[in-house]
Parts: structure tokens; sequence; C-alpha cells
């Protein structure tokens, strides 16, 4: 009897302690959500209920901003440094694990070493070779200091310790090159691993806002998140306009994710099929 008494309390501790996490994990954008339906002043004064402002809110949002334009800069921008940050870093990923060679762990161990650099003490030597290079203002200034992670790539080495040897063997055997092993069999066998790192490197383009806060300097070439800055540092900010602009801006994320949450959870988990 005391047993099943301690049991259900720990339960129930566990429980409510996993619930009130949980709440306090989802009310940000419970509130956001709310917040984009309230007038300014609702807002202000920490309105938590549906409110009757949303087509005033959504209508002010569209006319002050080029919503079509600054959307589509951020999905170029996004796209264009997830594809080149997993071609390159599985690449590389790849060839830490399976190439083996002299300086090979000396040259992961000063790779994994630049996580340690904070991107504040980049800022101004990238800068500065990004005007030298003539970028600045440009979507490929904003791509370009992405491809290169050393956290994807410390990722894809990870999750290419459970890549069968066997499978580039027989491939071996059967007369294929590298890159047609990489390419057909790597590639498909580990497509987990790929999914988890797109959401991750996708989710990290998107929401990126320092940098390119830095190196665009037009309209023309401004992506959602910086919009949504200057929307929120306005003399008087309408707060209900900024809660659309931030709404919006995460659908496209929160889509990526519902749409691959089974690859993954299963990426990250080192499943390989």
């Amino acid at each position: 009897m005391t047993n099943g008494i301690g049991r259900a309390t720990r339960a129930l501790l566990t429980y409510g302690f996993l619930g009130l996490m949980a709440f306090l994990s989802v009310f940000p954008f419970f509130w956001m959500m709310l917040g984009a339906t309230n007038s300014s002043i609702d807002i202000i004064k920490g309105r938590v209920l549906p409110g009757a402002a949303l087509a005033t809110n959504v209508g002010t949002f569209f006319t002050q901003v080029n919503a079509p334009l600054v959307f589509w800069n951020s999905a170029k921008i996004a796209i264009l440094s997830t594809v080149l940050t997993l071609t390159v870093s599985s690449l590389a990923g790849y060839g830490f694990e399976i190439f083996r060679s002299r300086h090979r762990e000396h040259l992961y161990r000063a790779m994994l070493l630049t996580l340690m650099i904070p991107f504040a003490a980049l800022m101004i030597p990238l800068f500065i070779m990004m005007g030298q290079a003539g970028l600045i203002n440009t979507h490929i200034a904003v791509v370009l200091p992405t491809i290169g992670s050393a956290f994807v790539v410390f990722y894809f080495r990870q999750c290419t310790k459970a890549f069968p040897s066997e499978l580039r063997d027989a491939a071996k055997v059967d007369g294929l090159k590298e890159w047609q092993i990489f390419l057909f069999i790597y590639v498909p066998v580990m497509r987990s691993t790929y999914a988890a790192a797109f959401i991750i490197v996708f989710m990290t383009a998107w929401n990126n806002y320092l940098w390119p806060l830095i190196v665009l300097q037009s309209n023309e070439t401004k992506t959602i998140t910086l919009v949504i800055s200057s929307l929120a540092s306005a003399y008087y900010p309408d707060y209900g306009v900024v809660m659309v602009g931030t709404v919006l801006a995460t659908l496209p994320t929160l889509a990526v994710f519902f749409f691959m949450q089974r690859q993954f959870v299963q990426g990250m988990l080192g499943s390989v099929k």
C-alpha cells in the first residue's frame, strides 16, 4: 500500500514538473499568437485573451512591409545556406571518419577549437573581407560564412561512425569510385542524419540576425528578422503588427520541423537505415 502511494506521488511530481516545463516552453508562442489579435495598447497592458484587432494588424503589416520580398530574401538565404552547408559539412565529416592520415586528428581538433571563438570576434575581419571582395549588401555575404560549420562537420563525423563499413567495402569490390559511394550509398543510408542537420541549419539560417544586420544595408536585401526588428525598434512600435510579423516568420520553420519531425528524431538518435 505504501509502495503504491509512493509510486503515485512520484508519478504525480514527475508529470507535474514535466507539465510545468511544457507550459513554460509553449506559453511564449501562445502569447505571441494571442498578441497578434490584440492592439498595441492591450499588449502593453499584458492582455492574455484573444482580441479583435487581427485583421487590422495583418493589414497594417502588409501595408508597411513588402512581405513577398523579405520572405523571398529569407528563403533564398536559408535554402542556399542549408544546401551548401550540408554538402560541404557532410563531405568533410565523411572524409574525417573514412580516410585516415597522419595529421587527421590534429586538423579535426583544430577545427573543433574554432567553436570556442565567439562570432563577435569574427565580425570585423569578416566585414573587411566581404568589403574587399565587393560583397557588402549582398546575400552571398550572408551565406558564405555559414558554409564551413564546425558543429555540422562534427555532427556528420559522429553519425558516420555508425555507417556500415561493409557497404563501402562491397561497393569498392563492385568497382564504384569514392564519389559514387558517397553519393549513391552514403547519402541514402544517412538520410535521417541529413534530415536532422537540415532542420538545424535551416532554422539557424532563417533566424540569423546579427550578421545580416551588419552586412545587409538596403531595404531590398533585408530579411524578415531584420524587418521585424525595425518594426519593434520604431519610435512608437505597434506591437500587434510586430506579433503578426513574428507569427508569419515562425510558420516556415514550424512547417519544416513538423514535416521532418520523424527523420529529425531518428537522426538525433543516430539511426541508420
